[in-house]
């Protein structure tokens, strides 16, 4: 678990909340048209500019967010040593016998327990490790262009409030109401990207 993830959302969601509640009623942050509109409308785009499976391998990835990284730079460099001292005392065919987790690494002893060439085994394993950003920076793409979609319509839903409140200016009462309810789109919108899509992003990005 990635307690600095899960500390960071909780405490973000905490303040928030706690600076309504100390503000006045809760309820009034609540409304249900203007949540609509934004998660309505951020999903609609999203769905129009990547394919669904991207969509849903994206969300899937979110969990990595919370777990920890699994494969440790000091481990790495270790096990790198290791090789090393096994194929000086019994050459390069025994590292196809390597057993790790890292299918990269398994790749890589293969290509030189097979005699390769250098440049052959450089290029292999870089088209490897291009394929794999290209793949994550797909998934942390679908987050970025949330983030900006939800303000987008977050914008929008006020433009809506907007509208509909200077039909009724003819009854001042209902021009502060109006108002605010206008507003909460902007603010849903903004809690989305600022709190949870680019937050994702970014620790995604990170763990690339």
């Amino acid at each position: 678990m990635d307690f600095a993830s899960l500390i960071g959302i909780i405490s973000g969601f905490a303040l928030i909340v706690s600076a309504i509640l100390l503000g006045g009623n809760a309820s009034t942050f609540i409304n249900v048209p203007g949540m609509m509109i934004v998660f309505g409308g951020t999903i609609a785009a999203t769905l129009l500019t990547f394919p669904l499976k991207d969509i849903i391998t994206a969300f899937k990835s979110a969990a990595f967010v919370f777990g920890t990284n699994k494969q440790r730079p000091e481990q790495l460099i270790q096990t790198m040593l290791q090789l090393t001292q096994l194929s000086r005392r019994k050459g390069l065919l025994a590292l196809s016998e390597v057993k790790t987790n890292s299918p990269f690494l398994k790749r890589a002893c293969n290509l030189i327990a097979d005699a390769s060439d250098e440049q052959m085994i450089r290029h292999v394993l870089r088209t490897e490790i291009n394929s794999m950003k290209a793949r994550h920076f797909n998934v942390q793409d679908v987050f970025k262009k949330m983030a900006t979609y939800a303000p987008a319509f977050g914008m929008l839903g006020t433009l809506i409030g907007l509208i509909q409140m200077l039909s009724t200016l003819d009854d001042p009462s209902t021009i502060g109401p109006s108002m605010a309810v206008a507003l909460l789109t902007t603010f849903y919108g903004s809690l989305l990207a600022t709190v949870i899509f680019i937050p994702i992003a970014g620790k995604l990005k990170s763990r690339t």
